[in-house]
């Protein structure tokens, strides 16, 4: 039936699950994929889009680094858009709407086609552990499956409880059970356990929905795609999003409901995700809004349903049915299903290293919500980074860990280990100190190598990289070396009203006027014929624009991330006694050995660890 031995044994099939399984196989790891449902792989178990502010950056780090989810968001994208153009392209977020069926469907057909992969469908019930090493798992039906290394990504699923109104029942998702086992298992090795909540919105019949009074929202009028790789194509045609709003009037009737709502009457006490609130939640924080958007969103290509984002709730069934029908263009609405929240458990991340192994347990993984996190892109990027380190570990390899200068997802990992979190846990630009560095744009240029390196990512992509960062930065160079004479540059300055000169200089200089853009400079004969004749492509342009703009900006965030890692690389042993610094602060000492930082930089993000006890450790350890 199985393997007398798996490398990699990966629990849940969520988009931790499915991006760990794809990573370690694609590695070269014999490698198992459990779940209790194999026609729910890569199931979008709440809003059908990927992407957006932050979390693009994400997906764009994973598909460099040779992961599935860009390509499986371009394949089955029904709208794209770039958020935040009007911002620095530090905050570019590219976005796609997704076809839930098909993206579902294509996970796992890719998983399918992914040598070494084997799937298994049951419950698993439990984990082996000897001596403080991981051995495999246990099944609910009583099989052994032994494994070299375990990667968790239960998701909602660990002794999940579904909340509707006074109503309760154990589930991980609507329509499907809870998993059970598990938790009691860690908890008896040691493990600290906790409890989160999240909730989602009524799902509703488009054909039941007036679209005439709601505002429409297309996709950009020159969509690109997420992934790097010659495998996609960007959307030809698209499906627009609407916009409602509630209402006063909503906001009454929704009211109406609040002692009967879990989340008021004390039946949830854990904490759900503080940037996603429910909107009972809304009104209750925002008394004093009169109305709050609700973006009306397709579920795919074909389908009828509808996701209502922005009226997550844990509201009685007829008290949402009877709020939403007030909201304009929901006044025949018909419901597929009510809106929930769902409660699970999680294991505080502090317990884990860089690598996301446990640092109770070697061999031992955890990936996705287990850990805190909200969010597929989130859960997607650990669920990748888990199922490398453990394929390295498994073939006695160096770790792969990625630092908060260089990717989005080195700060989403060294926030969670360093600081844990208390409520779910989402990515936003503002968490990355370096966030010029890290945008969406050059992420293929920041992972693609390092991937190349540890046998993830192919030479093809390795190959469009390099070309396309030579040629960007050959037409920056270009720009620094040519100069442009009055009568080629004032007549574009003067349709931006901006200073004109009165001699020729480098384009270079001109070009970094904030007013002036690509389009303007190509209007000078020179550059345009550099464009034709080194067939630069969309992406090289683009870029080669933001390395001539942001100059400025990026050396000085180079200059600060250098000095990060400086601290970086001050190493603290593992079996480091901080007890014996006794001019270290009670909460330094306490966090300290907590977390046990690997090194001096991490201990210095630590919550209650003052520059001073950094000062302290420093000169203890001869610096």
């Amino acid at each position: 039936m199985f393997l007398k031995e798996y490398d990699v044994i990966v629990v849940g099939a969520g988009h931790a699950g499915s991006e760990a399984a794809a990573a370690a196989a694609n590695m070269g790891s014999t490698t198992l994929l459990v779940t209790m449902n194999l026609q729910t792989i890569g199931q979008m178990s709440c809003n059908p889009a990927m992407g957006g502010i932050a979390k693009g950056q994400i997906v764009r780090e994973i598909d460099a680094l040779g992961g599935y989810s860009g390509i499986i968001s371009d394949k089955t994208a029904i709208q794209f858009k770039m958020l935040n153009k009007s911002k620095g392209p530090a905050m570019w977020s590219p976005r796609v709407q997704s076809d839930r069926m098909r993206f579902a469907e294509c996970w796992r057909l890719m998983l399918e086609k992914t040598p070494n992969l084997d799937f298994y469908q049951e419950m698993i019930s439990g984990i082996l552990v000897e001596g403080g090493v991981i051995k495999g798992v246990r099944t609910s039906l009583g099989l052994e499956i032994k494994g070299k290394s375990v990667v968790l990504t239960n998701g909602t699923f660990l002794n999940g409880l579904i909340h509707i109104g006074e109503k309760q029942f154990g589930g991980g998702r609507a329509g499907e059970k809870a998993s059970t086992g598990i938790t009691q298992d860690l908890v008896n090795l040691g493990f600290e356990a906790g409890r989160m909540k999240t909730g989602t919105p009524p799902r509703v019949d488009g054909r039941s929905l007036d679209f005439s009074k709601m505002i429409e929202q297309p996709g950009d009028d020159i969509p690109e795609k997420f992934s790097y790789s010659d495998e996609t194509q960007s959307l030809k045609h698209q499906r627009s999003c609407h916009m409602s709003y509630t209402s006063l009037e909503v906001h009454e009737v929704l009211r109406e409901g609040f002692d009967r709502s879990p989340m008021f009457n004390g039946a949830i006490q854990s904490l759900g995700p503080r940037y996603c609130p429910s909107i009972e939640d809304k009104i209750n924080r925002f008394a004093d809004k009169d109305r709050h958007q609700l973006f009306v969103e397709p579920e795919g290509w074909d389908t009828v349903e509808y996701y209502i984002n922005g009226f997550s709730t844990s509201l009685p069934e007829d008290i949402q049915f009877k709020a939403l029908r007030q909201v304009a263009g929901f006044e025949n609405v018909k419901f597929f299903r009510p809106g929930y929240a769902i409660e699970y458990d999680y294991f505080p991340p502090t317990q884990l290293k860089h690598t996301l192994e446990t640092k109770l347990v070697s061999g031992l993984y955890f990936a996705g919500q287990i850990n805190g996190t909200t969010g597929y892109e989130e859960a997607a990027s650990q669920g990748l980074m888990a199922g490398i380190n453990a394929h390295l570990k498994v073939h006695e390899r160096e770790s792969f860990i990625l630092q908060r200068n260089e990717s989005y997802i080195g700060v989403l990992i060294d926030d969670l280990i360093t600081k844990g979190t208390e409520e779910p846990y989402r990515m936003f630009t503002s968490r990355a100190e370096y966030r010029t560095l890290l945008r969406q744009d050059n992420a293929d240029f920041r992972l693609t190598p390092k991937s190349f390196e540890i046998g993830l990512a192919g030479e093809k992509r390795l190959r469009k990289m390099v070309e396309k960062k030579e040629k960007a930065q050959a037409f920056v160079q270009f720009f620094k070396e040519t100069s442009a004479a009055p009568e080629e540059i004032n007549p574009i300055f003067e349709t931006r009203n901006s200073a004109l000169v009165d001699q020729s200089d480098k384009m270079f200089k001109f070009f970094s006027r904030p007013e002036i853009m690509m389009v303007d400079m190509r209007k000078i004969d020179s550059v345009d014929n550099f464009i034709k004749e080194n067939e630069l492509d969309a992406e090289m342009i683009q870029q080669a624009e933001i390395q001539v703009k942001y100059a400025g900006y990026i050396e000085k965030e180079k200059n600060n991330a250098d000095k990060l890692n400086r601290l970086e690389g001050l190493k603290i042993p593992a079996s480091f006694d901080y007890s014996k610094l006794k001019s270290l602060s009670f909460e330094a000492r306490e966090k300290l050995t907590k977390i046990k930082p690997a090194t001096v930089s991490q201990a210095s993000r630590i919550s209650g660890v003052s520059p001073n006890d950094i000062s302290v450790l420093l000169v203890y350890m001869g610096r």
